[in-house]
């Protein structure tokens, strides 16, 4: 999909006018982290996983990298990224563009404690050239998410 879709969704929150579109890829951390001018550990990267055949999102800060024991602790499976061509289908969204909004009908989101350390983050919002600042309490709200988690390591816990 594309940015659209995300657009319209953001409306009945009242944010779809803070969506920003870039004239460069915003479609990896540093990519973004470039476009936006700010730190890479800001974008709130959005991963997807396969829990009991179903698609699982977890967005995380752009500097963490998922925990195989912890997410294991968390959904009693072994970590397994969707496959790179399945990502549309299943989330909504290609790879680049994936985002916790507007995504498709029984796929649940997550957040990752990762992202607690910042007053405001930058999701993508549905193309590889998009992105919108949010605080964390309007990501959780405008993602519908189930709840926060803790799967991720690496990161850096100073703002």
């Amino acid at each position: 999909m594309a940015i659209e879709p995300v657009r319209e969704y953001l409306s009945q929150y009242g944010l779809a006018d803070r969506i920003r579109e870039f004239d460069v890829s915003s479609a990896t951390v540093e990519l973004a982290a470039q476009a936006l001018g700010c730190a890479p550990e800001r974008i709130a990267k959005t991963l997807s996983f396969l829990v009991d055949g179903a698609a699982v999102l977890i967005v995380a800060a752009g500097d963490a990298r998922v925990d195989n024991a912890k997410f294991k602790a968390q959904f009693h499976t072994k970590a397994k990224m969707i496959p790179r061509e399945e990502v549309p289908s299943l989330i909504g969204h290609a790879v680049g563009g994936v985002c916790p909004f507007a995504v498709k009908e029984g796929v649940a989101v997550y957040l990752d404690a990762s992202l607690r350390r910042f007053h405001t983050v930058f999701p993508a919002c549905g193309s590889s050239n998009s992105a919108i600042e949010l605080t964390l309490d309007e990501l959780e709200r405008a993602s519908g998410a189930q709840g926060w988690i803790d799967v991720c390591k690496d990161w850096n816990t100073a703002p």
